[in-house]
């Protein structure tokens, strides 16, 4: 297999094009041969009118034929609409790594200005990390991957990474799961199905399930003894009144179940095929066999539990056949017996249900995981570490720049230490807290991250950096930083995190802002926090004279001929060139 994730994208969608054309090929055959033995057995039936055994064989093995040519039929279309998922996955995939990906989703429903550190770093929303690497296909799916996204946990970072790397190279698998998927279409999704299985209470007596079976049997013995005359028809009359009469007893509460039950049906009959790939697949990174495990604890595989509840509403649904509604009520009571099967299920499995389904939702974000890995290969898998140094990384750059424009940096920082970075306007700063932002994030996720090399001790992120006043609740856009800067000072008495503030009270005027920014950053300082602040005010690289742990950093504009120009490399010291009244001037703007 090709290390070239683009080539190997390119070749897998061409090969599957291949096998797409063929099996239209098989599908139009075999179309053909059912047309073919639709009309075989009519021409034979009518040739052999007046001879009932050849008329019947005849009609037996046309029935016979074109049912398996059916079956076939179906698997082929199954076929089908995997192999057009397949090609489409590898489509998407290009095209990403070729810069296109606005088209997916973004994952709006996942903003939260108030989270930690996701509404600074453009985690959700149109350009977004989550719209370029998100390739979940369940909506439980998206949403396990923006709790990965947010949940800001530093456990378990190389067991995530052996994962990741692991998955990473079951392409073939993972678009196989993928592909399965983006078949699942139901109406309810499996939240629904799970809060109704769990707040489930039974409500038929235990005893009908061995009665069903008893009076099934009754009625075949019955049945038998009729067609060899043993018995009088007449007395088969008075069993067949009795099943309707039981069934009729019974027919709100059975109806109930039916109503509650049937909205599972779909849920159950598409998502088993999903467990069963689970089941099927060789993993060896513990965190994928614990995961693994979840759904083979029970005596009998999930997929298969599944499926058996999925044909007992299948089979509950043929009450709306009318030959079922009759005779199956009236001789097995058809209703009560599936009725019941419902309830046994529930009572037995009910319990597990949601942990499966949450199983699903784990595989359908690690492949997003994996995905994200495979796709770019020259990023590297942080080394993690319990130095006193947080970060140490060469060539730093952001992962959503595209290689031919990205201005890489080296950056190290040790715990209890802060930066406070001054820079012209457009210099890079911004880009640069993000960066480093988003590469604690992926790094505590277990992904690689857009560098060279890196040294890593597991550290919690928290942001401010981009702020909002709130007309709704009456909100200044001062008042509201302020919340933002006090959630910050709670959030780091009882835990430590990597603080990174972007020109913090920028709602006041300079000299408050100068005296305020200061006391706050000496507050942090003295906290034994770790972190960075970018900042216009070059007053506040005073602090580095006053504390050992403070390092002054700069991003530097050139104007040469008139023109402005950027390097984008972090520099040791303070910013000189500042270039506001210049832009103002070239944009004749005064």
């Amino acid at each position: 297999m090709t290390t070239d994730p683009l080539e190997f994208y390119t070749q897998n969608k061409t090969k599957l094009e291949t096998e797409l054309n063929t099996l239209k090929k098989t599908i139009y055959v075999t179309s053909g041969l059912r047309l073919l033995v639709f009309f075989a057995s009519i021409f034979g039936i009518y040739y052999f009118l007046g001879n009932g055994i050849s008329i019947v064989v005849v009609a037996v093995i046309g029935v016979s034929m074109f049912a398996l040519l059916l079956l076939k039929s179906a698997k082929l279309q199954t076929q089908k609409a995997l192999l057009t998922a397949k090609i489409e996955i590898n489509t998407t995939e290009i095209a990403v790594l070729k810069g296109v990906y606005r088209n997916l989703k973004p994952g709006d429903e996942f903003v939260d200005s108030q989270h930690f550190y996701s509404n600074d770093i453009d985690l959700f929303g149109s350009g977004s990390f989550f719209q370029y690497s998100n390739r979940t296909v369940t909506q439980e799916g998206a949403e396990a991957y923006a709790k990965r996204l947010t949940e800001n946990n530093i456990d378990q970072i190389e067991d995530r990474q052996e994962a990741i790397q692991e998955l990473a190279a079951k392409v073939t698998w993972r678009q196989h799961f993928s592909a399965i998927a983006t078949l699942v279409n139901v109406q309810f999704s499996s939240a629904t199905i799970v809060e109704y299985i769990k707040s489930y209470e039974v409500t038929l007596p235990e005893f009908l399930d061995g009665f069903t079976k008893v009076f099934s049997f009754i009625s075949l013995a019955l049945i038998g003894l009729v067609i060899f005359d043993i018995v009088s028809f007449s007395l088969f009359i008075p069993w067949f009144s009795l099943g309707i009469v039981i069934t009729f007893t019974l027919l709100k509460t059975t109806n109930a179940i039916y109503t509650s039950s049937s909205k599972a049906k779909e849920t159950f009959q598409q998502h088993y095929t999903l467990l069963e790939a689970i089941e099927k697949q060789e993993f060896a990174t513990g965190f994928l066999l614990r995961k693994q495990q979840e759904i083979q604890t029970e005596t009998e595989k999930a997929s298969l539990v599944f499926r058996k509840f999925s044909k007992i509403l299948d089979a509950f649904d043929q009450r709306n056949n009318i030959l079922i509604a009759i005779l199956g009520n009236a001789l097995f009571l058809w209703d009560i017996q599936n009725a019941v099967k419902v309830e046994k299920w529930i009572k037995r499995y009910g319990h597990t249900v949601e942990k499966w389904f949450e199983v699903i939702a784990f595989f359908d974000a690690q492949n997003t995981l994996a995905n994200f890995q495979y796709n770019h290969p020259t990023f590297v898998m942080p080394e993690i570490g319990s130095t006193s140094t947080i970060i140490d990384a060469q060539e730093l750059a952001h992962p959503l720049l595209q290689a031919n424009k990205r201005i890489a940096n080296d950056f190290l920082i040790d715990s209890e230490h802060f930066f406070i970075i001054t820079g012209a306007n457009m210099a890079g700063k911004s880009t640069f807290l993000r960066t480093i932002s988003l590469t604690i994030v992926m790094a505590n996720m277990g992904l690689p991250v857009c560098a060279k090399k890196m040294r890593y001790k597991p550290i919690k992120l928290i942001t401010s950096m981009r702020t909002s006043d709130s007309l709704k609740d009456d909100e200044s856009y001062f008042y509201a930083e302020l919340k933002r800067l006090k959630f910050i000072v709670n959030a780091i008495e009882s835990q430590k995190y990597f603080i990174i503030l972007d020109e913090i009270l920028k709602g006041t005027n300079s000299k408050d802002k100068a005296t305020g920014s200061k006391n706050f950053v000496e507050k942090l300082i003295i906290s034994n926090s770790t972190g960075i602040i970018a900042t216009h005010d070059v007053s506040l690289c005073d602090l580095e004279d006053e504390y050992i742990g403070i390092e002054n950093y700069f991003f530097d504009a050139q104007i040469h001929k008139d023109e402005l120009s950027f390097d984008y490399t972090l520099r040791k010291g303070i910013c000189k060139n500042m270039n506001a009244s210049f832009l103002l001037r070239k944009m004749k703007i005064i």
